[in-house]
């Protein structure tokens, strides 16, 4: 059986004998290595111990320690600030950067809205106008045949708007022979001008009056007489009241359906380059040499752990060593728990410092100061205190 390969206590140069050289090419990280390998290696027990590592190994959990924190750092940063990033290109890197929050993204999911509740902002999809031709004795119009086939190409369309209704009632307010208006003449009889010239100079009256009159013209309407509406069911149009006499156009608002179930928005990600969601957020490594040492304190404890797990995988397959007239069991299997318990343990902790530090958690801490010193400067007295 081949003896395993023992840590000489010192190792070469970092630069080219990692796996990935993410961080090969810093100076900082080149210096921190080697010192990395000598404390783990004393960690685990050297010189005392013999530590079947070498500095390649070292280096390579290193390395792995630094991109595991680069990587729980921007995926917290990418969720705390997707809504900002989509639509951005893919060819930025806002690794280390701060991301200040923007309305872009929010601008744009209220046009979508706006798409729906058909407001003048609108959305991606345009409101088009069109019209029908309304003949006497036809009262059921289908809106496809007549319209969507003809100008749409045969597309469906969905209608969100029909102007069809009666005059309005103030254009029959002073209508004489309407039985809920109020003519002029008797208007002015009704305030006892009648008798004075010019009259018309004292007509007055309180703005209500004028909306209960209009009020009562619509109801007038509705109840005795056949008022002017519509009813849509699958593009089929009825008008109300039936038609009579010459014909004339109903105009109405509508969307073609399939541009709005295609229309995606250009922020967040209607083609290639831009950022759609969590997968092509431009975050990359970060550089190690602009990590604060707090938190290299926290990439040496999982390197550590690292270390820790690959050589307790390796003491596992060399699970015992024959020594004379006897042989000696390796503590491989609690390298590895401890080294799951340490890794669990580090990730949990850092998890908990983002949350603290995420945009909610600022602004909640932000806030819950602003009360604290408002209670604070409460209990100054307002009325000064004089002494004698």
């Amino acid at each position: 059986m081949a003896q395993p390969s023992i840590w000489p206590g010192s190792g070469s140069a970092a630069s080219g004998s990692t796996p990935f050289g993410f961080y090969d090419n810093e100076s900082t990280f080149q210096s921190d290595a080697p010192n990395f390998a000598v404390w783990a290696g004393k960690r685990l027990g050297y010189p005392i111990m013999d530590v079947e590592l070498q500095d390649s190994h070292f280096y390579a959990c290193f390395e792995e320690s630094i991109a595991e924190y680069s990587s729980q750092v921007n995926q917290y940063n990418i969720v705390d600030n997707l809504m900002t990033l989509q639509g951005q290109s893919t060819g930025s890197d806002y690794t280390h950067r701060n991301i200040n929050p923007s309305m872009g993204r929010i601008v744009e999911l209220a046009q979508e809205y706006g798409t729906e509740a058909s407001i003048p902002v609108g959305g991606e999809v345009t409101l088009k106008s069109g019209s029908i031709d309304i003949v006497s004795g036809s009262q059921v119009y289908d809106l496809n045949t007549l319209f969507a086939n003809v100008s749409e190409s045969g597309n469906r369309i969905e209608v969100r708007r029909v102007f069809h209704g009666n005059t309005p009632a103030i254009q029959r307010f002073f209508d004489p022979y309407a039985t809920t208006g109020y003519g002029t003449q008797n208007l002015i009889s009704g305030f006892g001008f009648g008798s004075m010239s010019p009259a018309v100079s004292y007509t007055m009256m309180p703005i209500f009056e004028d909306m209960l009159r209009m009020q009562a013209i619509e109801l007038n309407d509705t109840i005795r007489k056949s008022a002017y509406g519509f009813h849509i069911v699958d593009n089929k149009m009825r008008i109300f009241p039936n038609p009579s006499g010459d014909s004339f156009k109903v105009y109405f608002d509508y969307y073609v359906k399939n541009e709005k179930t295609t229309s995606i928005p250009s922020g967040s990600g209607a083609g290639l380059g831009v950022v759609s969601d969590f997968s092509n957020a431009p975050y990359g490594n970060m550089k190690y040499g602009e990590i604060n040492d707090t938190s290299k304190t926290w990439i040496r404890k999982y390197g550590l752990a690292l270390c820790k797990e690959l050589l307790g995988h390796i003491r596992g397959k060399y699970a015992s060593i024959p020594i004379p007239n006897s042989e000696t069991t390796l503590d491989g299997e609690t390298l590895r728990s401890e080294a799951t318990t340490d890794k669990e343990m580090l990730i949990t902790q850092l998890r908990e410092m983002l949350e603290q530090t995420s945009k909610r958690a600022l602004l909640e801490k932000d806030r819950d100061e602003g009360e604290f010193l408002s209670d604070k400067l409460g209990r100054i007295p307002i009325s000064p205190i004089f002494i004698g």
